[in-house]
């Protein structure tokens, strides 16, 4: 049995940094694909990045390029999500997903992934 436990998340002001971690029970290096979401309340479920590794390509929501780098240890099975120059609009539960399928799927639906951890919190106070 899979399970992705993500931990990192807390309360941070604005311009602030936090790290993100999604631990892997099984091989990380077994997903083909592993990406992040969030949810703010009242909201959708929101892509923020994610990676394949057939292309090898990382893709990044807009909203977060440039501020969020996405990385992963593969002998650690652990993916991260550093986040730079936080804003109150990032403030969110945070989720990770990971996919083993070897073929194409669409990493910005979180519909498309076959595991998704319970999520962590960040709240960003300005």
């Amino acid at each position: 049995q899979v399970q992705l436990l993500e931990s990192g998340g807390g309360l941070v002001q604005v311009g602030g940094s936090l790290r993100l971690s999604c631990a892997a029970s099984g091989s990380a290096g077994s997903f083909y694909h592993m990406g992040w979401f969030r949810q703010a309340p009242g909201k959708e479920h929101e892509f923020v990045a994610a990676f394949s590794r057939r292309p090898d390509t990382t893709y990044y929501a807009e909203s977060v390029k440039g501020r969020f780098t996405l990385s992963s240890d593969n002998a650690k099975n652990t993916m991260y999500l550093q986040m730079n120059s936080l804003k109150p609009e990032d403030t969110a539960i945070y989720y990770c997903a990971a996919d083993q399928n070897q073929g194409f799927v669409n990493v910005r639906s979180l519909r498309a992934y076959d595991y998704r951890g319970q999520g962590t919190q960040v709240t960003v106070s300005s």
